[in-house]
């Protein structure tokens, strides 16, 4: 018996960390490094220590590979179909496993939609890490925030339109808002090693926090200029709208304090 998998929250949802075009949700560059620095240590161990890790490591990629591909099937069918239209068993039949395996990757449906997402959403802060070191700490998250997006500059209108019937269902809420945390948490973290690497003056002064307030205007800001790029008629590309937002919100920054003058009965005009 084919069952529909359970639903989630209650609001539509804005797009933080799933593009389109995503594919893998993996950051190829970084997992090399990893692996690299993996295979050196254990070759200091010997054969059979290298021939172990080396069959870990082709567990470790296959399930990557099957958890990728449950995600961008779950994807693709509820683009095609509709949200409500898709069930585990087809997305699990889509990717050429079972249910069962399905479930060992994934809870729900919803987490598998938005899987690509998260993992991409965690990446930000690696992004911004791999700035070059003189540059300043606007203009490099600008360019994280761009890149992390790049993959969002879509304007077919059909599938534009199939993307954004499925981001704004209530069931996605739940998932969406942890990429938004992910998102932020990650970008919070990598502005403040960056603050710290540039001598920033920390007398007195909670770099943890600052850096956590500027992830998170930066990731509301983004989101802003996500739902302009959906409302847009005619359909516009994306990058523009993510720097203008971006250099707005910097402005905002920077601006010194004003003041309303009150009216005759004290209140601000």
């Amino acid at each position: 018996m084919r069952t529909r998998a359970p639903t989630g929250a209650t609001e539509a949802p804005e797009t933080a960390g799933l593009g389109p075009h995503a594919s893998t949700g993996l950051d190829v560059d970084r997992v090399a490094d990893v692996g690299a620095q993996a295979v050196t240590a254990v070759q200091a161990q010997g054969p059979a220590a290298l021939e172990v890790a080396h069959a870990h490591g082709l567990r470790e990629r296959k399930k990557q590979a099957t958890r990728g591909e449950l995600s961008r099937a779950a994807l693709r069918l509820a683009m095609e179909r509709g949200l409500d239209n898709v069930l585990v068993e087809d997305i699990a039949a889509a990717a050429d496993v079972s249910p069962r395996t399905f479930n060992n990757y994934f809870t729900t449906k919803y987490e598998a939609i938005c899987a690509l997402g998260a993992e991409r959403a965690s990446q930000i802060g690696d992004t911004l890490r791999r700035r070059p070191a003189g540059e300043g700490l606007w203009q490099a998250l600008t360019a994280a925030v761009v890149a992390h997006y790049e993959t969002g500059q879509f304007c077919d209108p059909a599938a534009m339109a199939s993307l954004k019937m499925m981001l704004t269902s209530p069931q996605l809420r739940g998932e969406h808002q942890r990429i938004v945390t992910t998102m932020r948490e990650a970008l919070a973290a990598a502005i403040a090693e960056r603050m710290a690497a540039a001598g920033v003056d920390s007398a007195g002064v909670d770099l943890g926090l600052r850096a956590e307030v500027l992830a998170a205007a930066v990731t509301a800001t983004a989101q802003v200029a996500v739902r302009r790029w959906f409302a847009a008629t005619p359909a516009t590309a994306l990058r523009p709208l993510l720097e203008d937002a971006l250099a707005h919100l910097q402005a905002a920054l920077r601006a010194p304090e004003t003041t309303v003058p009150p009216t005759t009965d004290g209140s601000a005009t």
